[in-house]
């Protein structure tokens, strides 16, 4: 066995945003570029040697190339097993399931989750811990500050695995086992939902299902799952096969990227169920038959029937948002007698609340709804609970929607994001935004009084952490508000994301288009932050 040590030199650019490191796919192969911030994750863990580590990704380009040296370097830093997924496919959920299964130390996840993919597109590297979600910022921070100073690495000279043969062998000490990508994860799917009652509904002849999988992770997922398991047509799945640039396409499931669903669905004689996910499987969009629910909505929906599921018969712990969320789940939580928490945007944020068990479902308004099966947001999860509950109610999308927003009111929401803004720009608007916020409590933004003003702040209810600058928020005097923040998943420049809420419990008043209902918000949301005067942008790249 030769183990080599690699004397190499730090990158200033390997800090973790909220979902790992992302960078374009040349930066990462720019030589011990990976390498570096693979050997800053084995530097700072403690104990983890002999110990088994799970490995995938979605399936973009370099996925496979960065397997081999991950595995090659696990072998070097003593790690004693590691699972690693067929074709070195393994989704985001899976990959948390698969951990928690396993009692592993950990997981090395490879995607940009929604970013483009190919040779010139996006690639990323996370790790997630033993309870199978996202590491929590003081390991990330650890990460980060070792990929400063480090000055070699360890990796073992061997011949590459064989990814598309299942089985196990060994690389030097250690074993590696090429594991069934989807298995544990549809055998975690049978515990939650009744399979029987769903299927008796997609075999029923009476009713379509659309499943798009937009070319990514989730292709073979939803093909066992809907088409072998559930016995949906053959076709049911679309775009099903995982492709390293995703077909062209981009893998986020939205109005936008996610066209070819959108044109069935609001086609003459559209399917009755639509759905879609994006690279890595965590993020999903449901459709009815020419109705869109959105994510904020579909969270609300999902707990306030969360007791016709089997494996949420028993009731709800908690329910928790992201802050830009809509806050429609609050108010199902309110008529339930539930907690619900308001959390920065970021998946590891509702770790805590779901290991404690203050929380069962957990949603974010960018398309991501999970619960305390797994430890990451679940695309397929989300698809199954819908048609579950289409399943025991027997009423289509749009009228399970509209009774809820009945009995609850409508909170239109809508996300604008501007995309590509020059980051100086983008930080620009932001600083000049923050300044103005002492000054706004009650002041009338357009005809509205602005309530409160502030930077979101976040303490963790759990470990007492606090997370700052977390997104600016004006709430006005009737519930309404605007929120704005700049994501940290993206690779090039910045984007803005300005999300508009306004609550409306009359009937009469409910489901009219977002964009109208919440005009006079936009026009708020430029005059406040200067949009178009800071960026030069007259319109956002992408409404959701």
């Amino acid at each position: 066995m030769n183990i080599r040590t690699v004397l190499t030199q730090p990158f200033s650019d390997q800090k973790p945003g909220t979902s790992g490191l992302r960078k374009q796919v040349p930066t990462f192969q720019t030589r011990n570029y990976l390498e570096n911030f693979i050997q800053s994750i084995f530097d700072v863990l403690d104990n983890y040697q002999g110990k088994t580590l799970i490995l995938g990704g979605d399936g973009r380009y370099y996925n496979r190339q960065a397997i081999q040296i991950i595995l090659k370097m696990a072998a070097a830093n003593g790690v004693g097993k590691v699972l690693v997924g067929q074709g070195g496919i393994l989704s985001t959920p899976a990959a948390s399931c698969v951990i928690r299964k396993n009692q592993a130390f950990g997981g090395i996840i490879l995607s940009a989750s929604h970013n483009p993919g190919g040779p010139d597109g996006d690639f990323g590297v996370k790790y997630n811990t033993e309870n199978g979600g996202p590491a929590p910022e003081k390991v990330t921070s650890a990460i980060y500050e070792r990929t400063k100073v480090i000055d070699q690495y360890k990796i073992l000279d061997s011949e590459d695995v064989n990814l598309d043969q299942l089985g196990s062998l060994t690389m030097g000490e250690m074993t590696v086992e090429v594991i069934d990508s989807v298995a544990d994860y549809a055998e975690l799917m049978q515990t939650l939902f009744d399979f029987s009652k769903i299927k008796e509904l997609v075999t029923s002849g009476h009713f379509k299902l659309c499943m798009d999988s937009l070319h990514a992770v989730t292709g073979p997922y939803a093909k066992r799952i809907f088409e072998e398991m559930l016995g949906a047509p053959a076709g049911t799945v679309t775009n099903g096969v995982p492709l390293e640039d995703f077909g062209g396409g981009h893998p986020d499931p939205n109005l936008v990227y996610a066209h070819d669903l959108v044109d069935t669905m609001f086609a003459p004689n559209a399917p009755d169920f639509g759905a879609a996910s994006d690279g890595d499987g965590d993020r999903n969009m449901i459709v009815g038959n020419n109705f869109f629910v959105t994510p904020s909505d579909s969270l609300a929906v999902l707990a306030a029937n969360a007791t016709l599921v089997p494996g949420y018969k028993d009731g709800l712990a908690g329910i928790a948002r992201s802050m830009p969320t809509s806050q429609a789940a609050d108010r199902v939580a309110e008529k339930l007698g539930l907690d619900c928490y308001e959390t920065p945007t970021g998946w590891k944020f509702f770790g805590n609340l779901l290991d404690v068990g203050k929380a069962t479902l957990c949603g974010e308004e960018s398309f991501g709804t999970g619960s305390n099966h797994v430890r990451e947001k679940d695309g397929l999860w989300a698809v199954l609970f819908w048609l579950n509950i289409l399943a025991e109610r027997q009423q289509p999308v749009e009228a399970i929607v509209k009774e809820h927003w009945a009995t609850y009111g409508q909170n239109y929401y809508s996300r604008h994001d501007y995309e590509g803004i020059e980051t100086d720009k983008a930080n620009t608007l932001m600083e000049q935004l923050r300044a103005k916020l002492p000054s706004l409590k009650g002041t009338q933004l357009g005809t509205y009084t602005v309530d409160y003003a502030d930077d979101f702040s976040y303490t963790d209810p759990v470990d007492s952490s606090v997370s700052q600058k977390q997104g600016v928020r004006i709430g006005f005097t009737d519930g309404s508000r605007v929120v704005f923040r700049l994501s940290g998943t993206g690779t090039k420049g910045a984007t803005l994301r300005v999300y508009l809420e306004s609550y409306e419990p009359d009937t009469s008043k409910h489901g009219q288009d977002p964009q109208v209902a919440l005009a006079d918000f936009i026009k708020i949301a430029d005059e406040v932050a200067q949009i178009q005067t800071l960026t030069g942008r007259d319109k956002p790249t992408v409404i959701t």
